[in-house]
C-alpha cells in the first residue's frame, strides 16, 4: 500500500500516539480490501455514538484517544445517542446510559465533533458534494449520500470513522472507486408510489434480494421527495446490506439504463408490481392482533415535513391514553418544528417529541417492558423490519394516515 511522506510519518508516531493508532487501523483496513493507497477525505459521519453501541469499554476507548491529544482534522456529524438529553427519565431511558452518554458526547465533542445527533446529517449541515469522498457510518445515510447525492463513501464502521476523523485519510476501495458504483440487477417498479410507505416498502422488497449488490430501478417518478428517498435508503440497508442504488432518471449518476450499468447488462430483472407491493407490506406486519401502545415515527429521524404531517393529523384530536406516540428527530429539526408551532400541536394531543435519539440506539429493551409495551406501530419499514429481532417487539407497519389513526383509536385497522 502506497503511503505518502506525510502518512509515512503518521504511522511513524511522528504526529502523537493517536494520529499514529489510526494509521495502523487504517492501513490494516486498505490491505485487507487491497487498497492501493489512501485517499484525502473531510468529511467523517461518525456511527459510534450511542453508548448502547460503544458501552464502557469503547466510551473508555474515545476517551483515551482524546487524552492522547486527538483532534479531528475533518468535519465529523455524530449519530444518534442513547438519551434525550431533556427527557431521558420521563420517556424510560435509565440514568446509567444518561451518564455515559455524557462522557462519550463529551469527548468526541472535545476533540472537535459537531455532536448533532442524528442519523440525517444532510439535513442538518453535512450535505454531501457530487464525487466528494467522505467516510460515513449509520446505514441509511451511506446509501442517501451515495445514491442521492452522489458522494462516495463505504460503510463505515466506528473505529475507521474515528481513525479518518484524526488523520483525514481514507483506503480507497469499495464505493471509492467508479467500478464499483455500476448496478447489478435492475427492478422495474410498476405500480404507483404513493408516499415514502410505499417506497419503504420497495426498499425493504428490493434489499431482501440484494444482499450486497446495487439494484437499479425503473420507472420510479421523475420527482420522489427526499423523505421518500429518505425511506427508501433506509430500508434497502436494513432488510440487505445495500450501500448505493440507482433510480433511472433520478439519482445522478443514472440520467440512462446505460449509465446506471457502465453498458453492461442486468445479471437479472425482477418486478415490483401491485402483487409484490403487498406482499412485502404484510410481511413487515408481524403483529397478528389489533393492540397498539408504541407509536414510532421518524425512522431515519423526521424531517420538519415529516413532523408537520404529524401535526396535522392531530390538530384539535387527543392520542388514545393506552398509547404513546414518539416521533424522533435531530434537535435542529426539533427547534425549526417548535418555532412552527408542530411540537406544541403533538405535545397537546398526548404525544413527544425525541431528540438526538431513537429505539435503535437507547435502551429499548429496558424501556419497553419498563412501559408495557407489547408492540410497535410505524410507517417506518427498516422499523417495523429490524423491531421483533431487536427489542422483541412484533410490528405494525403501514402509511402515516393509518398510523395516526392508530394513536387516535388506541387500535390497529
Amino acid at each position: 500500500m502506497f503511503l505518502t511522506e506525510e502518512e509515512t510519518k503518521m504511522l511513524a508516531g511522528e504526529k502523537g500516539p493517536a494520529v499514529q493508532k489510526a494509521m495502523q487501523i487504517l492501513v490494516a483496513l486498505g490491505e485487507s480490501f487491497g487498497a492501493e493507497k489512501l485517499l484525502p477525505v473531510n468529511n467523517v459521519h461518525m456511527a459510534g455514538s450511542s453508548v448502547l453501541v460503544a458501552e464502557e469499554a469503547g466510551t473508555r476507548f474515545v476517551e483515551d484517544i482524546r487524552k492522547q491529544g486527538g483532534t479531528f482534522v475533518t468535519r465529523v456529524t455524530t449519530n444518534p445517542t442513547a438519551v434525550d438529553p431533556t427527557q431521558w427519565e420521563q420517556i424510560g431511558i435509565p440514568e446509567s446510559d444518561q451518564v455515559l452518554q455524557k462522557r462519550l458526547t463529551g469527548a468526541y465533542a472535545g476533540m472537535g465533533a459537531n455532536t448533532c445527533n442524528t442519523c440525517i446529517p444532510y439535513l442538518v449541515g453535512n450535505m454531501p458534494r457530487f464525487g466528494e469522498h467522505m467516510a460515513w457510518g449509520e446505514s441509511s445515510a451511506v446509501v442517501f449520500a451515495n445514491s442521492v447525492c452522489g458522494a462516495r463513501t463505504n460503510r463505515e464502521g466506528g473505529p475507521s470513522a474515528l481513525a479518518t476523523a484524526l488523520t483525514g485519510r481514507t483506503p480507497e476501495y469499495g464505493f471509492h472507486l467508479k467500478e464499483n458504483r455500476y448496478g447489478s440487477f435492475l427492478i422495474k417498479v410498476e405500480t404507483p408510489m404513493r408516499d415514502m410507505t410505499d417506497y419503504g416498502t420497495l426498499g425493504y422488497f428490493a434489499g431482501k434480494i440484494a444482499g450486497q449488490d446495487t439494484p437499479v430501478f425503473e420507472g420510479l417518478p421523475n420527482h420522489p421527495t427526499l423523505e421518500e428517498l429518505k425511506a427508501l435508503s433506509a430500508a434497502l440497508a436494513a432488510s440487505g446490506a445495500v450501500s448505493m442504488f440507482h433510480a433511472i432518471g433520478v439519482t445522478p449518476e443514472a440520467p440512462t439504463l446505460e449509465a446506471a450499468f457502465g453498458d453492461r447488462k442486468p445479471a437479472k430483472t425482477l418486478v415490483f408490481g401491485e402483487q409484490e407491493r403487498q406482499q412485502a407490506e404484510n410481511a413487515l406486519n408481524k403483529e397478528p392482533s389489533d393492540h397498539v401502545d408504541w407509536i414510532l415515527v421518524g425512522c431515519p429521524n423526521a424531517s420538519v415535513q415529516e413532523i408537520r404531517e404529524v401535526a396535522e393529523a392531530l390538530e384539535g384530536k387527543k392520542i388514545h391514553p393506552d398509547v404513546s406516540l414518539w416521533v424522533t428527530t435531530a434537535g435542529a429539526m426539533y427547534a425549526m418544528a417548535d418555532e412552527m408551532g408542530y411540537i406544541k400541536t403533538i405535545k397537546d394531543a398526548g404525544g413527544v417529541v425525541v431528540r438526538e435519539t431513537c429505539p435503535f440506539l437507547a435502551r429499548s429493551r429496558v424501556i419497553a417492558p419498563s412501559k408495557g409495551y407489547k408492540t410497535l406501530t410505524t410507517n417506518s419499514a427498516k422499523m417495523a423490519f429490524y423491531a421483533p429481532g431487536q427489542f422483541g417487539l412484533p410490528a405494525h407497519y403501514g402509511n402515516l394516515q393509518r398510523v395516526m389513526q392508530a394513536a387516535i383509536d388506541g387500535v390497529w385497522r
